[in-house]
């Protein structure tokens, strides 16, 4: 079975998981609904879409009769639930972009429709769906480690990421998409809980916004990085990262389609001189943390520490979990496992693509996308390995972590 699917918000998520579904034969993408008419012709044009399957926004495609088996919603976070919800009850099928909501209860009301009405729910938690994931979970099961005692995990942004996403970009401000840990990292928290397989009892964080601040600000900074005298030496260069991205089709499609739609040296220089992603960093109204550390407990007394920082090469996340029997180490490419038993150490290769969007992360956007389409098809959330309360699961873990974070304290789950 080919599933038909409607696409809700044809930016760059929407568009990678249209152009999965479509490149593994498993989709067809029937309609889709956005209100840039620039990203909207484009998108219909690519993947043929009638114009009777064409909608300004999801309330038009919410009013018609219903167009598809599917709905990918990949909208802005704060436009998450309210078509989530509408789309329940019209009997879609549905794959969320993380997170689910900002507020948590916008996701127990998403959690409630797809219940209700008896729809399947996916959430844009890819990192479950690589070959990376299902090797270290193979080996948790195996029993080699024994006993698992604890876990550290860390992630890290990477110093340009964090400048574009988090600094200059959409995700930039809390009142506007949510906390980093939710908008970023929410990730990791349903990550460690599918790979602890425990329920989470306490939490406790710590983190701020240490660096992209005023007064680390250079004092002979411009407002832009295109007329700036620090440019030169400024690891934050919005012209070294943007003009960089060039003839390459891979950085064209991002982190530079965000930036601007004309891939020419005049193009970016326009699009640095005016818009978002040529300001300086330590003069933008951003207030998400740079770094952050997570520390869980779960129940029966296992450990796992978690950290999140800006100041990193963009690269896969890096893991270790530590057991009575053995050892695991990854590095989002390769595991290997130590056997206290014998001594021996075995290396399993688990690569799958680059840890970015633009190189699918790390196979979970094929992961993930395959996955819905099978339980479409199949009529079984199962397939997906995560039903919506457990996907609910990591967000409260995450909301906790925040609180924990914001008023220096230990909070019970």
């Amino acid at each position: 079975m080919v599933v038909n699917l409607a696409v809700v918000g044809a930016g760059m998520r929407g568009l990678r998981y249209a152009r999965e579904a479509v490149r593994i034969g498993k989709g067809r993408v029937v309609a889709v609904a956005e209100p840039d008419p620039g990203r909207r012709r484009s998108f219909a044009a690519e993947f043929g879409v009638p114009e009777d399957g064409i909608f300004a926004d999801w309330a038009e495609l919410a009013a018609v009769d219903r167009q598809a088996d599917a709905v990918v919603i990949a909208t802005q976070d704060r436009m998450h639930a309210e078509p989530a919800v509408a789309f329940a009850r019209l009997g879609y099928h549905i794959l969320l972009e993380k997170p689910m909501a900002p507020e948590e209860a916008d996701a127990r009301a998403i959690v409630a429709a797809v219940r209700e009405n008896k729809v399947i729910l996916a959430v844009g938690h890819v990192m479950r769906y690589t070959p990376y994931t299902r090797a270290i979970r193979d080996v948790v099961d195996s029993g080699v480690l024994g006993q698992l005692a604890s876990v550290q995990h860390l992630e890290p942004v990477g110093w340009w990421h964090q400048a574009h996403s988090f600094v200059r970009g959409a995700w930039r401000r809390a009142d506007e998409s949510g906390p980093m840990l939710l908008t970023k990292s929410c990730h990791d928290m349903d990550w460690l809980l599918h790979i602890v397989g425990l329920r989470p009892v306490r939490v406790s964080s710590f983190g701020n916004l240490l660096h992209f601040r005023p007064e680390n600000r250079p004092e002979n900074a411009g407002e832009r990085c295109v007329d700036c005298a620090a440019e030169p030496t400024c690891p934050y260069s919005a012209t070294r990262l943007y003009l960089g991205c060039l003839g390459d089709p891979s950085a064209e499609f991002w982190p530079l389609s965000a930036v601007t739609t004309d891939a020419t040296p005049a193009g970016v220089t326009a699009a640095l001189a005016t818009g978002p992603y040529g300001r300086c960093v330590y003069t933008c109204d951003n207030d998400v943390v740079d770094h952050q550390v997570v520390n869980i407990e779960f129940e029966g007394g296992v450990t796992a520490s978690f950290t999140m920082t800006a100041f990193t090469p963009m690269e896969h996340r890096r893991t270790r979990l530590f057991g009575s029997h053995g050892h695991l180490e990854g590095d989002g490419r390769t595991i290997t496992v130590v056997d206290f038993r014998t001594g021996g150490e075995r290396r399993i290769d688990a690569y799958a693509g680059g840890a970015s969007m633009a190189g699918g992360h790390g196979g979970g956007d094929t992961g993930l996308t395959t996955a819905f389409l099978d339980a479409v098809a199949t009529g079984d959330q199962g397939v997906l390995g995560c039903d919506p309360g457990e996907a609910l699961d990591g967000h409260l873990l995450t909301w906790a972590a925040e609180r924990a974070r914001e008023t220096g304290t230990v909070q019970a789950l």
